[in-house]
């Protein structure tokens, strides 16, 4: 059993809060704030009646984007938003946004607690052509995977892949790759202390663009042979293990949280840290990666991955109760010092406007950015955002959008991702924030959000229309 153990009076629960509570209810769109649109939509790809959706059932991305550019208000209420990319999204002067309430038509795992050890309701990922690939956590041991066409509705049948947890969703023009659990074999062990739960496995799904299975790869390492108890095994336990996906335009690259196996005498200690794996377009382990690594931070939560083409490099970040800090992995080099008071959460990582990156991080309920290169930030943003669980995402050229939950909706802002300084006002996105959830951008400057919807069969997508 690990030292830090949770269930120990002395564990890793006196480190960090893993469970916030949320409110109960539906997500209810709010009223936005200054330089901020808003509009609500609803329905199925039949509502379109644009032909994008049969487009898209028949495996084509080429979306027109009349629907999207006519269904969104500017900030300004002018007739001078301009479409922007493939799905002619407006593009305006302040953040517009539009939420879409999608019937997926199936079962959706609810948000529960949104502790860092259950389950991920839903991702989204952005096509090329400016859809998006929706996954879901059913209730019935399944992640369902769907396609959303221009104005965010579903376009055709969704399909489905044995899994108990989803962590994340892939997409490019041949279709993507969706990262989920699925069930494996602890074997005997012993443990040398605490309880024992089930050993699980993580794998990346490889899917084209009918959401048909292409290839599956396990990217934790338990076998026939090698069960969660059995020494050298890397699995996914009851810990902290949730992942994110990024790609160099060919191979894949998976980095989440992982339990690790160290023989003790006669008996095993289950620790936690965090594991990256590269898989190649045909389905294979790249081994030998020079990104890749068995394990980089321990304990680690809050694991994040970009890959930077200016350094054809993964890039990593997560949060540690090793000198309790924001660093990165393999080898460890310190972004961010924090405490071990509980609070300490890493957010999301993206690529600043020339050079480095930008994280964001809460410390004691409070948002910060922190640009780096390689090794110790060079310059802190205290956003002001009392947040204990910030998103951050790109947001067209130049710009980096911030997010923090702000009662039943998210409150917004965008930054220039040169300075760090604000860009425009803070606004509202009028959907349930998620503590674990990751928006996501596209090529046309817009982001996009997946959350709770009205009901238990449906999913809301929260837009943030591009910046003119």
């Amino acid at each position: 059993m690990d030292p830090l153990d949770p269930r120990s009076p002395t564990g890793w629960t006196k480190r960090r809060r893993l469970v916030v509570a949320v409110a109960a209810g539906a997500a209810l769109l709010a009223a936005l704030g200054a330089g901020a649109a808003a509009l609500t939509t609803g329905g199925s790809a039949s509502d379109t009646g644009d032909g994008r959706a049969a487009l898209q059932a028949a495996g084509s991305d080429a979306s027109a984007g009349d629907g999207a550019a006519s269904a969104s208000a500017s900030a300004s209420g002018s007739a001078s938003a301009k479409p922007t990319g493939p799905c002619g999204r407006p593009a305006s002067a302040a953040p517009a946004v539009r939420v879409t309430d999608v019937n997926v038509g199936t079962s959706v795992t609810g948000y529960g607690r949104e502790g860092d050890t259950d389950p991920l309701p839903m991702a989204i990922a952005a096509t090329p052509s400016g859809g998006s690939w929706l996954a879901w956590l059913g209730t019935n041991g399944k992640v369902y995977l769907g396609r959303l066409d221009c104005d965010d509705h579903l376009a055709g049948s969704p399909t489905s892949f044995d899994g108990i947890d989803l962590q994340d969703v892939q997409a490019d023009a041949n279709g993507g790759v969706v990262l989920l659990t699925r069930k494996g074999d602890c074997h005997t062990g012993p443990l040398c202390g605490g309880s024992s739960s089930p050993c699980n496995t993580m794998w990346m799904v490889r899917f084209d663009n009918n959401g048909q299975k292409v290839w599956e790869r396990q990217v934790t390492n338990l076998t026939s042979g090698l069960g969660g108890y059995d020494n050298g095994a890397r699995f996914v336990w009851w810990y902290q293990h949730h992942g994110r996906l990024a790609s160099d335009g060919s191979n894949y690259a998976a980095y989440f949280g992982v339990a690790i196996t160290v023989q003790n005498g006669s008996c095993v200690d289950i620790h936690e840290g965090d594991r990256m794996q590269v898989v190649n377009a045909g389905g294979g382990l790249v081994s030998g990666h020079r990104d890749s690594f068995e394990v980089g931070c321990s304990h680690s939560w809050g694991t994040r991955i970009a890959w930077d083409p200016r350094t054809s490099h993964f890039a990593m970040v997560c949060a540690t109760d090793n000198n309790c800090r924001i660093a990165q992995p393999h080898p460890y080099r310190t972004v961010a010092t924090g405490a071990c008071d509980g609070t300490l959460f890493g957010g999301d990582l993206v690529l600043a406007r020339t050079s480095g990156y930008w994280s964001a991080w809460s410390q004691g309920g409070q948002a910060r950015l922190e640009h780096f290169g390689n090794g110790a930030s060079d310059s802190t943003v205290r956003t002001g955002a009392a947040s204990a669980h910030p998103h951050l995402v790109t947001y067209g050229a130049g710009r980096m959008l911030l997010a923090w939950e702000s009662g039943s909706s998210m409150s917004a802002q965008v930054y220039d991702s040169g300075t760090g300084k604000t860009v425009g006002a803070k606004f509202t996105i009028g959907v349930k924030d998620h503590n674990y959830q990751a928006f996501k951008s596209y090529a046309d400057g817009s982001a996009a959000y997946p959350a709770a919807g009205a009901n238990g069969t449906s999913v809301r997508i929260a837009r943030v229309m591009p910046l003119a």
